[in-house]
């Protein structure tokens, strides 16, 4: 599958809001039930490294970094998220994405991504580790969905060149 991983803008909102949508409908990609408005969406993102898979103007899929704590000791760790469209999963889309995620947080000055993922996430959990990101620990019924305690796997992955 040929595709673009570009800088995703507001324009991108509307198809980005859509993968996002298809994540949260599979009931294991986030403890989110709906897709939130852009302003929401925006403001709990950092401003960088917000990137988009796109092919003949259609979005394939999108990640995003959030930060974990506003607290300055913090500033280089940062949550990873990661959707790519039901149509195009299996097809590279997401390693592409992450990949180009790790390397522009990489020129940010970022030391520490993370990534909260449902154990029923097979394919997510083994991209993430395809990057070179490790199980942490899992978080035991950390949160409820739908009435449902759920486990979330907590991965990491630590720059070899940023903070050491």
């Amino acid at each position: 599958m040929n595709f673009n991983i570009e800088e995703m803008v507001v324009e991108h909102w509307p198809q980005v809001r859509n993968v996002y949508r298809e994540g949260i409908e599979t009931g294991n990609a986030t403890f989110e039930t709906e897709v939130p408005e852009w302003d929401k969406w925006d403001e709990s993102h950092l401003a960088e490294c917000r990137l988009v898979a796109e092919a003949n103007g259609m979005v394939l899929g999108w990640a995003a970094l959030s930060p974990v704590s506003e607290r300055c000791v913090y500033a280089g760790v940062t949550e990873v998220s990661i959707y790519v469209a039901a149509s195009a999963r299996g097809q590279g889309v997401g390693t592409a994405l992450l990949s180009k995620l790790i390397e522009e947080s990489e020129h940010l000055g970022i030391w520490t991504l993370q990534a909260g993922i449902f154990p029923e996430n097979k394919a997510s959990i083994v991209l993430h580790q395809r990057a070179g990101f490790r199980q942490v620990g899992i978080r035991e019924g950390v949160g409820q969905m739908h009435g449902v305690w759920r486990d979330v796997v907590l991965m990491e992955r630590r720059s070899k060149t940023i903070g050491i």
